[in-house]
């Protein structure tokens, strides 16, 4: 009889173990990249999951510049919903734009499709700063044409109250002035062809086979209008390189991240190239929106970077967070210490009070975020949530935090483990250690 129940008992043990291994393995990455108490603040993190398979589910893009995934109230959480995550989508492979209600459970509703996405920047959605209740941005394409345009979403009418067509520049959303009335727009089409984890594919491009053109760069568009004008041309970054770059004028020139300041009268972005020649570009620049005082910044601050309270950068430096200010062309600060920010060059975001910064950061096949608190530098570091092997490449798993409006949850991208590994949602929330939500 023993002999008997022994396979069964090993079958037993083998399933328990089975199911503790991803926990088993997460708190080990947790110790591995060297996991901090919080300090000064006793603080703790709450940690759901929000959504699950068989689809999958994620936002896409940062939260730097106040992309904030819930409305106005909290009450919904606006996202995609796609069947595949083993390829860059084609032209014909819409995503369900979908709204979660945190009301119920997190159902989700669908309320529309694009056709203008990839896994790293989502579809741009951003919930208009003139009316954060009920609408959102988002960029979609025309299936005949394959011109990229931005769409005003409203919820409580259910359907497209704006689009943003222009025949001769087709442009997407790439970034909303965070108190409304304006966004920038740029080329995807050319970022398909440049920089494809950025861009969509099969977009129409206008300038295949231009390097530099004069009628493309970025485009500010009025909200209300739909008045455009070019601020940026890229034959104006090529002058403005030019004495970097002597052969400038054979390396064709993409944009990526315009992202407006709090007081929306300055825009940080970067001019960029794949290399040849005299070497790869990778500077960064800011401008008005008007188009004046197009500035080549000194210092290149590292990770996809955020903005602070006025003219400062945070961003990584040497080893360190940093802050770097735009208008003194100089670091003026620096945050923590290695220990507390061991990966500087991350994904940060500053929640809405400017109260918190997150960076997140990726360690093996796990990606972890640091809260910290300045001035009084309390912090604390989630345990790690997995990316599997989409470490690298258009289709990699970013770490991308985004702040709810209250800054006390970020929404986070993650594997679950679940039988086909699928992208999922998870809400980090800040707590106390006793267990009390943070204030």
């Amino acid at each position: 009889m023993m002999d008997g129940l022994e396979p069964k008992r090993q079958e037993s043990r083998l399933s328990v173990i089975r199911w503790i291994m991803p926990y088993v393995v997460a708190l080990m990455a947790v110790g591995m990249a060297g996991e901090l108490p919080a300090e000064d603040g006793g603080l703790a993190v709450d940690i759901k999951q929000i959504t699950s398979g068989p689809k999958t589910h994620f936002f896409g893009y940062i939260g730097h510049v106040r992309t904030i995934p819930w409305n106005q109230s909290e009450r919904y959480i606006v996202a995609l919903q796609t069947g595949f995550q083993d390829h860059m989508p084609a032209a014909n492979e819409a995503a369900d734009i979908i709204l979660m209600d945190t009301q119920r459970k997190y159902a989700i509703t669908v309320v529309d499709k694009t056709r203008a996405w990839n896994p790293q920047q989502g579809t741009m959605l951003y919930w208009n700063p003139e009316s954060p209740e009920t609408q959102f941005f988002f960029n979609d394409r025309d299936p005949e044409t394959n011109h990229v345009f931005c769409v005003l979403f409203d919820i409580s009418q259910g359907k497209r109250v704006q689009e943003y067509r222009f025949s001769d520049t087709p442009v997407g959303n790439s970034g909303v002035a965070q108190n409304g009335g304006l966004f920038l727009g740029l080329n995807y089409g050319r970022l398909a062809r440049l920089r494809p984890v950025t861009g969509y594919p099969e977009a129409y491009d206008w300038t295949k086979g231009v390097n530099n053109p004069d009628d493309d760069g970025i485009f500010r568009i009025n909200i209300t209008t739909k008045e455009k004008k070019l601020i940026v041309s890229y034959r104006q970054l090529a002058d403005a390189l030019r004495n970097l770059y002597p052969d400038i004028d054979r390396k064709a020139l993409f944009i990526n991240h315009t992202l407006w300041n709090r007081k929306d009268d300055r825009i940080y972005f970067f001019a960029r190239s794949r290399g040849g020649g005299s070497g790869r570009v990778d500077v960064p620049f800011t401008v008005n929106p008007d188009g004046s005082e197009l500035t080549k910044q000194k210092l290149y601050v590292g990770g996809h970077p955020e903005w602070n309270a006025g003219y400062g950068i945070f961003g990584g430096k040497d080893g360190n967070q940093v802050v770097y200010d735009t208008t003194k062309q100089a670091i003026t600060d620096v945050l923590g210490n290695p220990s507390i920010f061991p990966k500087p060059d991350g994904d940060i975001a500053l929640s809405p009070d400017a109260a918190w910064l997150v960076n997140g950061y990726r360690v093996g096949q796990q990606n972890f975020y640091v809260f910290y608190r300045h001035p009084d530098r309390a912090h604390i570091r989630t345990p790690g949530f997995d990316v599997d092997h989409w470490i690298s490449g258009d289709l990699r798993l970013d770490p991308a935090p985004l702040w709810n409006r209250s800054g006390t949850a970020i929404l986070v991208p993650g594997i679950a483990h679940d039988a086909k590994r699928t992208r999922q949602l998870f809400i980090v929330r800040l707590a106390k250690a006793g267990g009390e939500r943070n204030p």
